[in-house]
């Protein structure tokens, strides 16, 4: 079987991800390739998008998210993403063991004798009127029938796993600071989301399976695991495997890929791109060191934002007060690895800043 260093699997996550050539691919049709984007942080996916595309208009996405296309909703590993509007009505009922197990390992304690049927049921009936609700708002209209129970627990079970539910805009959207206000998805999107396969079959696994290869691939099953947080999916990589072809890490691990998905030469040229929190083409793997060195991964987990070097976390990258694109050097950079740094650090500053100013600093490794 054939041995894919990390070089090559690095170039392969570059090229999947749409980081090493600009692309010209509708900003919807790109949510959609990407299976979502992490987007705790509203603006986060306006980067995102912006160091993907080759004419990235933040209004696009906003555009999106009015037009209730794109939805922000907790789904993989139990994080909000933004994912269009068709993949959140055909996934969410497949993460929804996975939804309720994550919470329940948060606020099992507090949540001990509470009725999780009924109170979903109780949520929906609130949640009915399509009226846009804080998850304080929402536990608050409960609050007489669960007196003394913890409101943060009975908030994020309903929020995050029981409803099915959207963020909606303001949140979300460009330049705009706006709380946390929840939809039922049904509601916002005037259809259910689709119910599990009756004959037990699993077609949504195996379309989660082939989209994760599409973007990440080549990967290993803990790879595919550690990006959407779901344990069922043996089966459907199963029922695929005739389908997919098969290599080795260096580690001997199998990863498994599309036949024909891009896999470019290990010598292709990588330009540098910055990265918000969270990327999953940082965060979307179990073994990360294809992109990031072992040392730095903490920095994939705590929320820091990063910029690929001829395709590895080099350094790290901040907004002061002064809407100054701060950069900190994780080692030390030659002069034209520098001056690429500063240029594309400066388009980034003219993207974040008010007045289309491009004021950046480049520190020198610590």
């Amino acid at each position: 079987m054939t041995v894919l260093d990390n070089r090559t699997l690095n170039r392969a996550t570059l090229a999947r991800q749409l980081l090493l050539e600009p692309s010209d691919m509708p900003v919807l049709d790109t949510i959609a390739h990407l299976g979502g984007l992490q987007a705790q942080a509203p603006q986060e996916p306006f980067v995102g998008l912006w160091s993907r595309l080759r004419a990235f208009d933040p209004t696009a996405l906003s555009d999106l998210l009015t037009e209730r296309r794109a939805v922000r909703m907790h789904l993989m590993r139990r994080t909000v993403h933004l994912v269009s509007a068709e993949d959140a009505l055909a996934w969410r009922t497949r993460f929804d063991g996975m939804l309720h197990q994550r919470t329940l390992g948060v606020h099992r304690s507090v949540l001990e004798g509470v009725d999780l049927d009924e109170l979903a049921a109780a949520g929906r009936a609130v949640l009915a009127d399509g009226e846009p609700r804080t998850m304080a708002g929402l536990v608050e209209a409960l609050a007489d029938r669960r007196p003394g129970r913890d409101k943060r627990a009975l908030g994020e079970i309903l929020v995050a796993a029981l409803v099915p539910v959207v963020q909606v805009p303001p949140r979300g959207l460009w330049r705009t600071r706006a709380g946390v206000r929840n939809v039922l998805l049904s509601s916002w999107l005037g259809r259910e989301a689709a119910p599990p396969a009756p004959d037990g079959s699993d077609p949504v696994g195996r379309a989660l399976v082939r989209r994760y290869l599409a973007a990440h691939g080549p990967a290993a099953s803990a790879d595919l695991r550690a990006w959407c947080g779901l344990s069922g999916l043996p089966a459907a990589v199963s029922a695929l495997r005739e389908e997919l072809v098969s290599f080795r890490d260096e580690r001997g691990r199998e990863l498994l890929d599309l036949p024909d998905a891009p896999r470019p030469d290990p010598g292709t040229p990588a330009p540098v791109r910055f990265l918000p929190a969270f990327d999953n083409a940082v965060l979307g793997y179990h073994d990360r060191s294809r992109i990031i060195d072992d040392v730095h991964r903490g920095l994939s987990v705590a929320g820091e934002r990063v910029v690929l070097v001829d395709g590895r976390v080099s350094a790290t990258w901040h907004t002061g007060s002064a809407d100054t694109v701060s950069v900190s050097p994780l080692r030390g950079l030659s002069a034209a690895e520098r001056t690429a740094v500063a240029e594309e650090a400066e388009r980034l500053a003219r993207l974040l800043s008010w007045d289309g100013s491009a004021r950046i600093r480049l520190d020198r490794p610590g």
